[in-house]
């Protein structure tokens, strides 16, 4: 039997977006159909996808707005980091039972080019890991600090969700960088415990109080550089606190991602023109030229036990939109990944 003949009896199960939402997304803006696995054409492979990662950058592609990638599109299938076994190839480049990541998630297979996917190594990590600390979260994290953030020894850095996935990750990154000071903000008390325990200097709970006033007393010499992932009254608390020169990673808003209306701060952005600060926004997309240098690193620092990365993981393609919610909601410690079999 051919490969195309094999895979053209796969029936696979698919997530899709049935309808955007308004505000926060429920479960009925979503729907999981059936449907044929297309057969593989030349250089393809079909791989059965073993974990899929939901993130929170997701949330804005299910709004029709423009942006740097684009919308989801309705009545078909989401899409987004996933790693799985080759089962067919059409490709010189890949052999059946080859571990591969790629980004064609929320399906139980996947059809795509075969340079569309990389090999990777389950020996050094286990293959989720691959969606975390080795893949694009890690990446995320390393390139906001070393890059944008231009962090350097002796700064103090403020880092908000600092128990999420990118988060967690990015306060140990600048502890092993050499920052004199971590401070995170995350949203319970069991959260603040571990980013204590990840070696964050101090955390504070941002429902005990106004943020800037935890921040000060968390860093009461000022900050030299904030990792930004939920905008709103942290990014407005970390301009307050940003001493001269500081500088702002903007990875993330997902304070307002739901938001149906506009958010109330930052009330006090002038402050950038006196303290002559930098704010940049950024994409881990751009900075794949630091792809080579992070890998080498971070396997490094796992090998030596030197980052600890956690993962809060949900069973079941048919409870991925369950885990997409409560992932939005800040359900997780670390990484969200769903493992599909």
């Amino acid at each position: 039997m051919s490969a195309g003949a094999a895979a053209g009896r796969l029936i696979g199960r698919e997530v899709r977006l049935a309808s955007r939402p308004s505000g926060w997304p429920v479960a009925e803006n979503f729907q999981i159909v059936e449907a044929p696995v297309p057969s593989p054409g030349p250089g393809h492979v079909i791989v059965r996808n073993i974990a899929m990662s939901v993130d929170p950058y997701m949330r804005g592609r299910m709004n029709d707005v423009k942006s740097y990638v684009p919308p989801f599109a309705l009545d078909a299938p989401l899409d987004g980091g996933a790693v799985g076994e080759v089962i067919v190839s059409e490709s010189p480049d890949r052999k059946v039972g080859d571990l591969v990541v790629h980004g064609l998630g929320w399906r139980d297979y996947a059809v795509l080019d075969a340079s569309r996917t990389k090999v990777i190594d389950p020996g050094l990590a286990p293959p989720t890991a691959y969606l975390g600390a080795l893949g694009m979260t890690g990446l995320t994290a390393y390139a906001g600090l070393v890059e944008v953030g231009a962090m350097r020894p002796g700064d103090t850095v403020f880092i908000s969700s600092a128990a999420g996935a990118v988060g967690s990750l990015a306060g140990q990154i600048a502890k092993l960088r050499g920052a004199a000071r971590v401070v995170g903000s995350a949203g319970s008390a069991a959260k603040v415990a571990y980013a204590r325990e990840l070696g964050f200097d101090a955390a504070f709970d941002y429902h005990d109080g106004p943020v800037g006033d935890s921040l000060r007393e968390a860093a009461p010499d000022g900050i030299d550089v904030y990792f930004d992932n939920v905008g709103g009254d942290h990014l407005e608390a970390a301009l307050s606190s940003l001493r001269p020169h500081g500088r702002v990673a903007m990875c993330g808003a997902v304070a307002q991602y739901n938001n149906t209306t506009p958010p109330a701060a930052p009330r006090n952005l002038a402050l950038a023109i006196g303290k002559q600060l930098t704010l940049k926004g950024f994409i881990v997309s751009s900075y794949g030229h630091l792809a080579d240098e992070f890998a080498a690193q971070m396997a490094e620092w796992l090998r030596d036990g030197k980052v600890r990365f956690d993962e809060t993981t949900v069973d079941g393609l048919e409870n991925s939109v369950r885990a997409f919610l409560g992932m939005l909601r800040g359900d997780n410690v670390g990484k969200m990944v769903v493992r599909l079999s």
